[in-house]
């Protein structure tokens, strides 16, 4: 299997109640346009060992179908506001492939199992700028979950807006941009998150 890419990934959630309609993304610095919504289903299965030493550390391990990333994701604890995530292609089989091993076990060389289900039927938008590149992506997301070691299931709605790559890349235009897409996404009716992850609110966190 190839070496992983690897990116950076920054972003705010948010909480939402279903059937919200979508902010108003106009007065936020930058944005031009947003595209048409794109429909995304993903299934992605977390494993981890029976103590959670991959969640102490701040670290998840997936395998996902669906999506224009879809494969074998390493997300690294979050540093200053941001997590650098792993990416490699699904290849053959659910088993973890040998390259994914090799870095976990900087983590952990306990044995994985599966942790958590969690399905997403997601709609995500492009916010560009005026030369069309990316300033942001935002996702809306209905998630189902299922804690893999209780059988205790979740449903909820919520928000991700996430830094692309024509983002601004000083922090204080970074705080600026990410309080204007607060403000619009309050004002469109979304709640401050009540959980850090997906994952971590699967699991009743």
């Amino acid at each position: 299997m190839t070496e992983p890419s690897r990116s950076v990934e920054i972003e705010r959630k948010f909480d939402v109640d279903a059937g919200t309609p979508v902010p108003d993304w106009s007065g936020v610095p930058g944005v031009a346009s947003v595209s048409s919504g794109e429909i995304r289903h993903l299934d992605a299965l977390y494993l981890d060992t029976d103590d959670v030493a991959l969640a102490h550390s701040g670290v998840a391990l997936r395998r996902r179908t669906g999506g224009p990333d879809e494969g074998w994701h390493i997300k690294g604890p979050l540093v200053d506001g941001a997590r650098t995530e792993l990416h490699w292609p699904l290849g053959e089989g659910p088993d973890v492939p040998d390259t994914v091993s090799r870095v976990v076990a900087e983590y952990t060389t306990a044995p994985l199992h599966p942790l958590a289900r969690i399905v997403n039927d997601r709609t995500a938008y492009a916010l560009l700028d005026a030369d069309g590149g990316v300033l942001a992506e935002f996702v809306d997301d209905h998630v189902r979950t299922t804690d893999l070691r209780t059988g205790d299931a979740r449903e909820w709605h919520e928000w991700e807006i996430e830094l692309g790559p024509a983002a601004p890349v000083e922090a204080a235009a970074r705080e600026t941009f990410f309080a204007a897409v607060t403000d619009a996404a309050f004002a469109a009716g979304a709640r401050a998150a009540g959980s850090t992850s997906k994952l971590a609110r699967a699991l009743g966190r």
